[in-house]
């Protein structure tokens, strides 16, 4: 099921919503002040697992780095 992160006019207090496509565009209420003058915002993906600070994250299933089929200088 997606996460939809909106945001409070109000009180500008960030908050998630579990739910379908619909969720979207539904008046959310602010669950800090109970405001109805919620939007949603533009959210993106997190990526995590790296060994540590400076090595590349290979986010494709085979070799390389995903953007060029292995046949750059991608560390694998």
């Amino acid at each position: 099921m997606p996460i939809y992160e909106f945001a409070c006019a109000d009180c500008e207090h960030r908050f998630d919503v579990f739910g379908g496509f619909a969720s979207r565009d539904a008046v959310q209420v602010c669950p800090s002040c109970e405001g109805t003058r919620t939007r949603a915002l533009f959210s993106t993906f997190a990526i995590t697992g790296a060994a540590s600070i400076g090595e590349p994250v290979v986010q494709s299933g085979g070799g390389g780095c995903g953007g060029c089929a292995g046949g750059c200088s991608c560390a694998n």
